[in-house]
């Protein structure tokens, strides 16, 4: 989870090193090409199982997993794929292609972990802090968190991966570091007497959405209704019940071929997930883009103040109007 881990300060890469996992046959007239930021994934779950309906409503789609999500990026601006996984706001501002966002998939929802030691925010001015790696999404997090409580940290370490930072927290080599909520909820699970996760400000901006070219949404307006349309279907009715997911998960598809592990604990996950508030039933909108300027101008990403930037230069919403009606 926390795709932001590893997108913001990323420097672009080129196409051809992407980790390129092609699904399905040949591509076919009319297909859509979706770049997504990693492999499929429990996180991946819920939106597989949209994929599915606007499958069975006639969207024709094959998928690529890239590396990251720079990647994924990079290969819609090319035009090598039709629509991606991302939050693609410094590219909007620095590219001349139209990029728009169309649906929020996720908000961003990170945990402060700490030993005990610690009891809020403000017991961390001065205290040495492990993150993800430097300029990356936790650096970034971490700015905003000092800016926000007025504190300045201490040393920052860099681990890569939530999870190693979950076993340096366990063997006592940090104190403190930033997660994501299946990490947090793994750490509090198994040795929830020992850590403290710190109260955080609500951040309603975007981990994960799904944008494509302008001209390509509005010459496909059809197929990106129903997918749009798929998507808000799934989101709302996942808040209403989260077990949804796991109901409707294709155990031939790549989701259903994940490991029994994994499987076994989508209701838990999506329960979490859903009362952690990671996903908007109103897919994000006018809303989460107004969110994502404050937050994404904080991390650097965007140039200007954020009350001078326009919605539809970065979203696209009569998609997600037209399927809230």
């Amino acid at each position: 989870m926390m795709r932001l881990l590893r997108k913001l300060g990323a420097a672009a890469v080129s196409i051809p090193l992407a980790v390129a996992l092609l699904a399905g046959s040949a591509q076919a007239a009319g297909t859509i090409k979706i770049a997504l930021a990693e492999t499929p994934s429990d996180e991946l779950a819920a939106f597989f199982v949209a994929l599915d309906r606007a499958k069975a409503d006639g969207l024709d789609y094959e998928w690529t997993a890239f590396s990251d999500e720079e990647l994924a990026i990079q290969a819609v601006l090319s035009g090598q794929m039709d629509i991606g996984f991302g939050t693609p706001y410094a590219a909007m501002q620095r590219s001349k292609a139209p990029l728009r966002i169309v649906f929020q998939l996720s908000k961003l929802k990170f945990f402060p972990v700490t030993s005990q030691k610690y009891e809020k925010l403000e017991d961390l001015d001065g205290e040495p802090i492990m993150l993800h790696s430097r300029g990356g999404g936790t650096d970034s997090i971490a700015n905003v968190i000092e800016e926000k409580v007025g504190i300045t940290f201490g040393e920052r370490s860099y681990v890569p991966g939530s999870s190693n930072r979950v076993a340096a927290l366990m063997a006592g080599q940090t104190d403190a570091t930033i997660i994501d909520l299946a990490n947090k909820n793994k750490v509090m699970k198994i040795a929830g007497e020992k850590f403290n996760v710190l109260p955080m400000f609500e951040v309603d901006a975007s981990d994960e959405a799904l944008f494509a070219n302008l001209d390509w949404i509005k010459n496909n307006e059809e197929d990106v209704d129903i997918f749009v349309n798929a998507l808000l279907s799934v989101w709302q009715d996942m808040v209403e019940d989260p077990t949804i997911i796991s109901k409707e998960t294709d155990p031939d598809g790549p989701i259903g071929q994940l490991p029994p592990e994994i499987l076994g604990n989508l209701d838990e996950f999506y329960t979490a997930a859903v009362a952690g508030g990671l996903y908007d039933p109103d897919g994000g909108g006018e809303k989460a883009a107004l969110a994502d300027f404050d937050w994404y101008s904080r991390a650097g990403q965007l140039e200007g103040d954020p009350a001078s930037l326009k919605v539809e230069d970065f979203w696209y919403l009569a998609p997600l109007k037209a399927a809230a009606q």
